[in-house]
């Protein structure tokens, strides 16, 4: 059983109550109001202990550059520092399909490039920011 702290818990019933009040108007009662907010109440704490899990695997950025002893700030730091250290092209197509979910096909026409380009472009971004990041097994081409 995972355990969480009181401090945890108390944001994991923040957020799920502000996920529920966001998304009240679409609950269609095909399901007891209950379980909806429990599912709710779910994904916030399967989140929380995936980004806790990934916090656990990223490697330490030194203080020094950071200004924070806090995980999550170093984390959000070396991330930034790593994505403005690619090329537009590779950036965007970063952004544009890990964090914002467009397909390829919608990258290649937001950007006016064919989808090959836009995989391709991904392919590398994803290997500079994971040599950006301390993954050692990645070349550097």
């Amino acid at each position: 059983m995972l355990r969480v702290g009181a401090g945890a818990a108390e944001d994991i019933v923040q957020e799920t109550w502000l996920r529920a009040a966001r998304a009240l108007s679409g609950f269609q009662w095909k399901s007891a109001l209950r379980t909806w907010l429990t599912g709710i109440a779910l994904n916030a704490c399967r989140e929380r202990f995936r980004r806790r899990a990934r916090l656990a695997l990223v490697p330490e950025v030194p203080e020094a550059l950071t200004g924070s002893t806090d995980p999550e700030s170093a984390l959000t730091e070396a991330l930034r520092v790593a994505i403005d250290s690619l090329s537009d092209g590779y950036r965007q197509v970063l952004l544009l399909h890990d964090v914002e979910g467009f397909t390829h096909e919608e990258i290649g026409e937001l950007l006016e490039i064919s989808s090959g380009t836009s995989k391709s472009q991904l392919h590398r971004a994803r290997a500079r920011m994971r040599a950006a990041l301390g993954d050692n097994e990645v070349s550097h081409g």
